[in-house]
């Protein structure tokens, strides 16, 4: 038996049209999952065309996850479109740079609404469906290296990450015991549209970030498939509750 196989499996990721989420979307499919994923736009029908163009199962939801009466519209929309889940896999996020003794609180809200507020609403969503059903289930919550320190001018991207990461302890210790598992991955720095303004050759903090890299690279989507393929899958049924980073070896320099 193949402990890693994903066939059969029915997996939710959030912020799946680019980026991080992006490329865990397509490493569950490629294991042989059946995935839906949610975007803010329109753009996640396309792709999701082009996933099933190349002989996945994939669905496309729109949501505005900064508002709770959409999580709970989307989650349900995604549940009857695949008929189950299996898998969740908050990825979906957004990020707002500020020196910190000036960060506007409205930026703070959103920030925190959207990282923290919708991945524990989802959470619970999928909890309940997994007790409900008396199943087993996976969770998978996208954490960061902010969460073990605090960065430049991100206040509250660092904070709801780190309360990912306390949240997902949390809630280990109550559901672990009706059979779900709760991880977090924690990517290093990461080549997306969320670090571009970190990410120009030219720029002294990419330099230095760069030469703190023991891989001397910066990562990207599919730095993330493996991690995300055994959390969801049966290899890792007795990890719950752990942080892994994806870093490239940043944490340990």
């Amino acid at each position: 038996m193949n402990i890693f196989s994903l066939v059969g499996k029915k997996a939710l990721v959030t912020g799946g049209t680019r980026g991080l989420g992006k490329g865990i979307a397509e490493g569950l499919m490629e294991a042989g999952a059946e995935v839906t994923i949610i975007g803010s736009n329109e753009k996640v029908y396309k792709l999701a065309d082009e996933f099933c163009n190349k002989g996945y199962v994939c669905h496309g939801v729109v949501a505005d996850l900064s508002k709770s009466e959409n999580r709970h519209k989307a989650f349900k929309e995604s549940l009857d479109l695949m008929k189950g889940l299996d898998i969740l896999v908050n990825a979906a996020g957004i990020q707002r740079r500020h020196n910190s003794e000036d960060f506007p609180l409205e930026d703070w809200n959103e920030v925190l609404n959207v990282n923290l507020n919708a991945p524990f609403e989802l959470c619970q969503l999928a909890a309940r469906e997994f007790i409900s059903n008396n199943k087993k289930g996976k969770i998978i919550n996208i954490s960061s290296m902010l969460a073990f320190f605090g960065g430049f001018n991100v206040p509250a991207y660092s904070a709801s990450k780190g309360g990912i990461t306390q949240m997902t302890k949390a809630f280990c210790n109550e559901w672990a015991s009706k059979g779900i598992n709760v991880n977090c991955i924690a990517p290093g720095y990461m080549d997306t549209d969320m670090n571009t303004a970190l990410t120009n050759p030219d720029n002294p903090r990419y330099i230095e970030i760069t030469n703190r890299i023991p891989q001397k690279r910066w990562g990207n989507g599919d730095d993330m498939k493996g991690c995300a393929v055994f959390l969801a899958s049966s290899a890792s049924d007795y990890v719950n509750g752990a942080v892994i980073p994806v870093d490239g070896g940043y944490l340990v320099k």
